[in-house]
C-alpha cells in the first residue's frame, strides 16, 4: 500500500536530487564562488582556450591579455588539451587568475628559449593569487634529448605571492623551475631536470610531488635564502626522488640556503653525501640542509656530510607544517 508519508519522502528525495544536480550544473558553469566584502556570492567567469579555434581564444596569452588589470574577481582560463607553442606571462597587475588544463600530459605550454634564466622562461607568473591545475610547462631547448649545449632554460618562473599548482608538470634540464619569490604550494606535481632544476628564493611546500632526475644529473635544489632573518625555504613532503643519474639533494644559491626533505622516498640515485657546499665552503654552518623520516635505498644518512642540519622538534614543526606558507589560510580561500 502506498502511504502518504512515502509520497512526501519520495518528493523530498526527488527535490534534493534536483537541487544537487542543479548545484553541480551551476558549479560546472560558474565554478566555486568567492565573496566580496558585502558577502554577496560572485560566480567566476570562464574563458575558453582551444588551439584549434573553437574557443574564445586560440592562445593562452591572448586569454590572459583580455583580463583587466587590478582584477578583483577570480577568472578561470580553461585550456583544452593540446600543445600550445608560446610564451605565457601573467603580469603582476593581473591577480585572481585560474589556469585549468585537461591534464599535465594533455595540456602543454612549450617554448625553447635559453641563454639566461631571466630571458628563457616558458611561463612567468608575477601576480598574487594564482591557481594552476593540470597544465604542463616545458622548455624544450634541452628537453627531452638533443645536441644543444646545456644552458639555463627555464620552464616556469614564479614570483607572485599566494600561488598554488595542482597536478602540474615542469620539464626541462637546467634551471627547470625558478621558484623565485613569494609563498607557493605545489601539490601532486612532476618536476623533471638535471642541474639546479628547482631553484630560487621562494617560500614553498612541495607535497606528494614526483622529482625526476634526468641523464647527467647533478643537483636538485639551489635555494636562494640570503639572510638569516629571511622566511623563505623549500620543503619537500611525501615526495618521490628517482631518475637515471646520481644527484645531490641541494647546494646553496644563497648564503643561508634552507631545504628540508621530509617523509620522502629516495631511490638509489641520491649521492651518499647528500649535499654539496658549492660556494659556501667554510661557511656551511649558515646552511639549513635537513632530512627527516625519509625512506628508500637513497635515504641512508650514515655517509651524509657532517654539516647537514639536525633540526629540533620545534624547528621541524615550523618548516613541515602547512602554516609555514599558509598562516593566513590563503590556500583554503582559493578556488581549486
Amino acid at each position: 500500500m502506498f502511504l502518504p508519508w512515502c509520497s512526501s519522502l519520495c518528493f523530498a528525495l526527488l527535490l534534493s536530487s534536483f537541487q544537487t544536480g542543479l548545484a553541480k550544473e551551476n558549479f560546472l558553469k560558474y565554478g566555486r564562488k568567492r565573496y566580496d566584502p558585502d558577502r554577496k556570492a560572485l560566480p567566476y567567469k570562464t574563458i575558453l582556450v582551444d588551439h584549434s579555434g573553437h574557443g574564445d581564444f586560440s592562445s593562452v596569452q591572448s586569454a590572459i591579455d583580455s583580463i583587466p588589470e587590478e582584477n578583483k574577481n577570480w577568472v578561470r582560463v580553461y585550456i583544452r588539451a593540446g600543445t600550445y607553442r608560446e610564451k605565457v606571462n601573467i603580469p603582476s597587475k593581473k591577480p585572481f587568475i585560474i589556469l585549468k588544463g585537461e591534464g599535465k600530459r594533455r595540456t602543454q605550454i612549450v617554448w625553447d628559449d635559453h641563454d639566461s634564466t631571466l630571458q628563457s622562461p616558458t611561463f612567468t607568473s608575477s601576480a598574487d593569487n594564482i591557481v594552476v591545475r593540470s597544465v604542463a610547462f616545458v622548455n624544450s631547448y634541452n628537453f627531452p634529448h638533443n645536441n644543444n649545449p646545456r644552458m639555463p632554460a627555464v620552464a616556469a618562473m614564479v614570483t607572485g605571492d599566494k600561488t598554488a599548482f595542482y597536478q602540474c608538470r615542469f620539464a626541462g634540464l637546467q634551471d627547470t623551475l625558478w621558484d623565485e619569490a613569494g609563498r607557493h604550494y605545489f601539490k601532486d606535481c612532476s618536476i623533471q631536470g638535471a642541474v639546479d632544476f628547482i631553484f630560487g628564493s621562494g617560500q614553498s611546500i612541495y607535497e606528494d610531488c614526483s622529482i625526476q632526475v634526468l641523464e647527467e644529473g647533478g643537483v636538485i635544489t639551489a635555494q636562494g635564502r640570503r639572510n638569516p632573518d629571511d622566511t623563505n625555504g623549500f620543503v619537500f613532503k611525501g615526495c618521490t626522488v628517482f631518475g637515471s643519474s646520481s644527484v645531490f639533494l641541494g647546494r646553496p644559491w644563497g648564503s643561508y640556503s634552507r631545504v628540508l626533505f621530509y617523509d620522502s622516498k629516495f631511490s638509489n640515485i641520491v649521492d651518499p653525501k647528500g649535499w654539496d657546499a658549492w660556494n659556501s665552503v667554510g661557511h656551511e654552518d649558515r646552511l639549513t640542509f635537513a632530512e627527516y623520516g625519509n625512506f628508500g635505498p637513497g635515504a641512508d644518512t650514515s655517509k651524509r656530510v657532517n654539516w647537514s642540519k639536525k633540526l629540533s622538534p620545534q624547528g621541524l614543526e615550523e618548516l613541515s607544517s602547512i602554516s609555514f606558507i599558509n598562516a593566513d589560510n590563503w590556500i583554503e580561500e582559493q578556488p581549486i
